[in-house]
């Protein structure tokens, strides 16, 4: 993936020189005819075409602020409730994301969004302890995380 965005970048790069238009737009139009050259030699390539890696990511952005905007909304009503009649409580997720880096990102995305805490990660990095403001169903939330959050870092790296 890196190999094929570093390409794609110096195509755009060579096609603002060979141009001769020291522009943006011009290594914009470089950037499109190298994304293209490279989607079309794609099978002499070793990994697979990096922009499903870039679809991918702007999925995850796109799902963390969807979340964010959810979960804020959601802390709001909790805020100008006259009564809180909420469940706090710790849960252990259970985790397939497998490298350090991953369960990092899994961690932050939990702990960014409001009305959960990642506590701690268990010592086999098979579980992560999430403190949450309102647990009205531990099996529901488990899912709910693991068909979000994971699911798209899992999509992000492999």
């Amino acid at each position: 993936m890196t190999f094929q965005l570093i390409l794609n970048l110096l195509i755009g790069v060579i096609w603002m020189f060979l141009s001769e238009s020291y522009s943006f737009a011009s290594f914009l139009v470089g950037f499109v005819i190298g994304a293209a050259l490279l989607f079309l030699l794609n099978r002499f390539i070793p990994d697979s075409y990096y922009f499903k890696h870039v679809k991918a990511i702007g999925y995850l952005i796109f799902l963390f602020l969807k979340e964010l905007i959810l979960a804020n909304i959601e802390v709001l009503k909790w805020v100008y409730k006259p009564r809180l009649d909420f469940k706090p409580g710790i849960i252990a997720l259970p985790i397939d994301v497998k490298k350090n880096w991953e369960i990092t990102l899994l961690a932050n995305l939990i702990t960014l969004t409001p009305g959960t805490l990642s506590v701690d990660v268990s010592r086999d990095q098979r579980y992560i302890y999430i403190h949450a403001i309102d647990l009205p169903d531990v099996n529901q939330t488990i899912v709910g995380i693991k068909d979000t959050f994971e699911k798209a870092i899992r999509e992000v790296t492999r």
